[in-house]
């Protein structure tokens, strides 16, 4: 299966740096809806076959012009919304909270998935619920589909998952509103990274560090 996991356009809160990801959400601000009319050219090679997203609102907003322009409905899923902040709900990107819940969120990429965010998830819960619902995608029949979620739990979830890049890849490389991940293959044999954000992501097991991006062509 062809997965192409797409953050959601911007919000007030990307704008203000809040750590924003309790439901319903905010919605986008023009121009997270100039970036979400965009979504069907820029995916317009792409054959998508199924369209999920979120519980939050900002998804599904994102994803409505790509749902009309392809006649898909939209799957709304909460296994694939963002990463809970829990008590650091709505804490500045500058501060001890974020740095903290960023800090928690990658170990789990890591391997390290104990670690519990306060008042929120642990890293074994959050990848169990991004991991069914994609599981549910490739059970469907759908060759390729496209995901509109979050940044943090796509960075989390492609560095935990992806054979051909690991954390420190995903650590140095936040998404834009928008940005897409591009990944094949299935929960049984397992995920490669074929692109991320329009950069080739070189296979395992070639020269330089696992991850390393061979080119930056859109």
């Amino acid at each position: 299966m062809r997965l192409l996991l797409v953050r959601h356009g911007q919000t007030r809160s990307n704008v203000r740096q809040l750590l924003d990801t309790a439901a319903p959400g905010p919605g986008l601000t023009p121009l997270g809806e100039a970036q979400a009319a965009a979504l069907p050219e820029a995916l317009a090679d792409e054959d998508i076959e199924a369209l999920y997203t979120s519980t939050l609102v900002r998804t599904q907003l994102t994803a409505a012009p790509l749902a009309a322009a392809r006649g898909l409905n939209q799957i709304i899923r909460d296994g694939i919304r963002e990463l809970s902040a829990g008590d650091l709900e709505m804490l500045p990107g500058h501060s001890r909270g974020a740095e903290r819940y960023l800090r928690t969120v990658f170990a789990w990429a890591a391997g390290d998935t104990a670690p519990r965010i306060p008042g929120g998830e642990n890293g074994k819960e959050a990848l169990a619920r991004y991991d069914a619902v994609i599981a549910e995608a490739a059970v469907s029949g759908a060759r390729t589909v496209a995901m509109i979620s979050h940044g943090a739990a796509i960075r989390v979830w492609t560095a935990a998952r992806a054979v051909n890049l690991d954390v420190t890849f995903a650590v140095a490389r936040p998404l834009r509103n928008t940005g897409v991940v591009i990944l094949e293959g299935t929960p049984a044999d397992g995920w490669k990274a074929l692109r991320w954000e329009g950069a080739t992501v070189e296979p395992a097991g070639e020269s330089g560090p696992a991850g390393e991006p061979l080119d930056h062509t859109r």
